[in-house]
């Protein structure tokens, strides 16, 4: 089959790799028809070479038909089209018990001291195959795949592999209350939908970005905007638009692709540049995150406020100001989306015909997998107005 494969920093190419196959009784191969590129593939296009292998296959925001099952996957069968939650979860471990997919004990890749196993994403994460490919074996099939209805476009429900179950958790864990405001920064696809998601739900949604598209995308969907380019002081934009008291809430949906951190920017080259022997244990043990947007969520929320950080870091001992975090007597939330906690919310809003959260105005660019590396490079470049991609095999 045909599947986008790592190679080096910012290499990625489409190769011929062998047709995954059911090994244990709990698996299911599906054939992909739609697979998205998110944000933090971009961290292994750039950052996280060290903990990949070249031909580790992409991608984790996978859907298709059901091809074959194992003996033990009885909720689907061949021919049933399904969405891939992106990480892998057994549906009966004490945390998942608890709710905590993303922590799944039986998947948990305990050799790097890390969470539930991940499709598509290094060794830290189990280095599972991804869904940039033709097919995708699914482990733990017993539980993860989540059946959607035939007809409607895959747009309506792809982003339930990811997008909209990380995004709603953003907006739950912000604790907006009632009439409030949530100020989110960084309008790339989680950041859109978060927007709109705290929308829906009858709470004030700012959007902060620097990207033009990004912008004039949030305010498509009645979310207001300001622009980081033209602005000195973002969080006291913040503060000037909440009536000199900040938001009530942050979301923080940039994460390691800060802009504005020029010392960790060169942080990051200079570790992109090791080889992986020394990388590893470098990225492992310092602060190598660019923090300029974590710390301007939490010079933007007020006293008493909650930050949801729901874009992706790397660095353990990156420097946080807890003088400010202390005094201010924030709570912060953060973490993994536990997708499959979410869908019982999210599929009422994409199964009808109203369209509440924009699913069908969310992908800039729908491209065939042998385009895969073109569009790697235009959306870390955000070039040609790349917002979110969806690649079909």
């Amino acid at each position: 089959m045909k599947a986008l494969t790592w190679q080096g920093k910012r290499d990625v190419r489409v190769a011929d790799v062998p047709d995954p196959a059911i090994k244990e009784s709990t698996d299911a191969i599906i054939r992909v028809t739609s697979s998205g590129i998110c944000g933090s593939d971009l961290h292994l296009y750039e950052v996280l070479g060290p903990f990949l292998g070249p031909g580790d296959i992409l991608g984790h925001e996978a859907m298709g038909v059901v091809e074959e099952t194992g003996a033990d996957v009885t909720h689907i069968r061949p021919g049933d089209r399904v969405v891939i939650p992106f990480n892998i979860s057994c549906g009966h471990c004490y945390t998942c018990g608890l709710g905590l997919f993303a922590q799944c004990e039986t998947t948990q890749v305990r050799e790097y001291g890390m969470g539930a196993a991940l499709f598509g994403y290094t060794k830290l994460y189990g280095q599972v195959p991804g869904g940039q490919a033709e097919y995708l074996r699914v482990p733990q099939a017993q539980f993860g795949p989540i059946k959607v209805p035939e007809g409607p476009p895959d747009e309506r429900f792809v982003y339930l592999s990811d997008v909209l179950p990380t995004a709603w958790q953003a907006v739950q864990w912000a604790d907006i209350p009632e009439g409030g405001t949530v100020a989110v920064f960084g309008l790339g696809p989680i950041g859109q939908m978060c927007a709109r998601i705290a929308a829906h739900l009858g709470r004030r949604a700012i959007g902060v970005d620097l990207v033009p598209e990004r912008l004039d995308m949030a305010r498509r969907h009645g979310v207001e905007v300001v622009d980081s380019a033209r602005t000195d002081d973002v969080p006291e934009a913040i503060m000037a638009l909440t009536g000199g008291r900040g938001a009530d809430s942050v979301i923080e949906a940039v994460g390691m692709e800060a802009h504005g951190s020029p010392v960790a920017k060169v942080a990051h080259t200079l570790t992109g540049l090791l080889p992986d022997r020394a990388a590893a244990p470098l990225m492992s043990r310092v602060g190598v995150d660019r923090l300029a947007a974590l710390n301007q969520s939490i010079g933007a929320v007020r006293r008493g406020g909650t930050i949801s950080v729901i874009g992706v870091y790397g660095g353990m001992t990156d420097p946080l100001p807890m003088l400010q975090i202390f005094d201010k007597g924030l709570t912060l939330r953060m973490g993994q989306a536990h997708v499959k906690r979410w869908i019982d919310d999210l599929m009422p809003l994409v199964t009808g015909d109203a369209d509440p959260l924009g699913v069908l105005d969310l992908a800039t660019h729908r491209l065939p997998l042998a385009e895969a590396p073109h569009a790697y490079d235009i959306f870390q470049k955000k070039q040609d107005g790349a917002i979110k991609v969806l690649l079909n095999p």
